[in-house]
């Protein structure tokens, strides 16, 4: 059962398993920042060389199990499988959507 979710974060999750970082800026606004494991990226050349470095240490993929709103929010709770200890996990990744595309993700 796929989940539906808004078009730039489906294309992110695409663009999430198939690596190409170069494809980011499809559903990234180009000032947009990303918090990731206590870090934060800002500007899409940030966000794309930490999604280089993530994708080859961990060669991940990620699998939208469900998805809300909640403060202007958009929610989502994903499957996260790669090489890291205790993969799989379920992490919630919270969205801020403007002008259609992503402005701000935070992965907890």
């Amino acid at each position: 059962m796929s989940v539906p979710l808004p078009y730039p974060i489906d294309l992110y999750v695409k663009i999430e398993n198939s690596g190409d970082v170069e494809a980011l800026s499809e559903c990234f606004a180009p000032d947009a920042t990303v918090r990731d494991e206590g870090h934060a990226y800002e500007g899409l050349p940030a966000i794309r060389k930490w999604k280089a470095a993530t994708k080859k240490q961990y060669q991940h993929t990620v699998a939208p199990l469900a998805v809300r709103e909640q403060d202007g929010k958009t929610i989502v709770n994903a499957r996260l499988t790669g090489s890291f200890p205790g993969s799989p996990v379920t992490l919630e990744f919270s969205f801020v959507l403007k002008d259609g595309k992503i402005a701000s993700l935070a992965i907890q």
